[in-house]
């Protein structure tokens, strides 16, 4: 794999711990560190520049949705892939909420983790089938609850409002490149102005963004 994606993997379970770091580097990923500690964590990411942290829900020195939040204040630019053996419903809106850009249960079949990793990487939100839709089912829940209204709202080039409504219907980046005939990074590129000018972190956030204004 060239210009390999770099990985941290966060687990407090040695052998769980291992094994995910072994299986992302005989894939080609470039393991940059591992731990079992969530301070510790955010301590490594701002040292060694991750492009995806690999992170557990549970930790035994702080909660994982506190180190998702101490990982983007350290390294904004990170892509965290919660990767817990929880699939409740309040776990993963939470981790979300927090910032997370995907989330997979433990039980996870190997292929679909590692390529979930590299999905995350190119901002997309990956979701174990059927949490996908809980995200969504929330967020159209509080896009339909009245909020204050806000006066000068970004404006988006057409091409951005375009390649938002895409987004929105859950189309992956190549699937909009395909569609729009233009390069997969032109797509990154436009995604990134957006989240920029609208103040967001991540494709889940722009999705809710997209339904509030009525573009899904």
């Amino acid at each position: 794999m060239s210009d390999a994606i770099r990985v941290m993997v966060v687990d407090d379970h040695p052998m769980w711990r291992t094994g995910v770091a072994r299986d992302l580097a005989e894939a080609g990923y470039e393991v940059v560190a591992t731990t079992g500690e969530g301070r510790q964590a955010v301590r490594i990411a701002g040292a060694t520049r991750p492009d995806v942290v690999v992170l557990d829900l549970q930790l035994p020195d702080v909660p994982g949705v506190e180190v998702i939040h101490g990982l983007r204040a350290a390294l904004p630019e990170v892509r965290v892939l919660m990767l817990s053996a929880s699939g409740e419903q309040q776990s993963v809106l939470d981790a979300v909420k927090a910032g997370a850009t995907g989330y997979l249960v433990k039980s996870a079949a190997p292929d679909e983790f590692l390529a979930a990793v590299a999905r995350t990487a190119a901002g997309e939100a990956v979701f174990t089938p059927g949490l996908a839709g809980l995200v969504l089912g929330e967020y159209r829940r509080l896009a339909a609850a009245p909020e204050p209204a806000e006066s000068g709202a970004p404006a988006l080039t057409e091409r951005e409002t375009e390649v938002l409504r895409l987004v929105a219907k859950g189309l992956s980046y190549k699937q909009i490149a395909e569609r729009l005939g233009v390069s997969h990074r032109t797509v990154q590129n436009h995604v990134q102005n957006t989240l920029g000018k609208l103040q967001l972190h991540n494709r889940v956030e722009l999705t809710r963004y997209a339904i509030e204004q009525g573009l899904d």
